[in-house]
């Protein structure tokens, strides 16, 4: 699943990919908003990402999964 983390005062946003389920995503980074805490979150090839709660502006998480482009072969 891909998850989108806007954070305050900055152009980009982070973009990660996971593995982790989308109701233990949105209980971490809610909880770390709420306490101003970092949340700590590894994508799906292992790459820890720590990020500020109290500068997390919005987060959206996708369910669904992109579209590939390429040839099945």
């Amino acid at each position: 699943m891909e998850i989108r983390i806007g954070i305050q005062h900055s152009p980009r946003e982070i973009v990660i990919e996971s593995e982790e389920g989308a109701d233990a995503l949105i209980e971490k980074l809610t909880g770390a908003m709420a306490d101003g805490t970092p949340v700590t979150l590894v994508d799906d090839k292992g790459r820890t990402v720590l990020i500020p709660g109290a500068k997390v502006a919005y987060a959206e998480v996708s369910t669904e999964e992109p579209r590939r482009v390429g040839f099945l072969g």
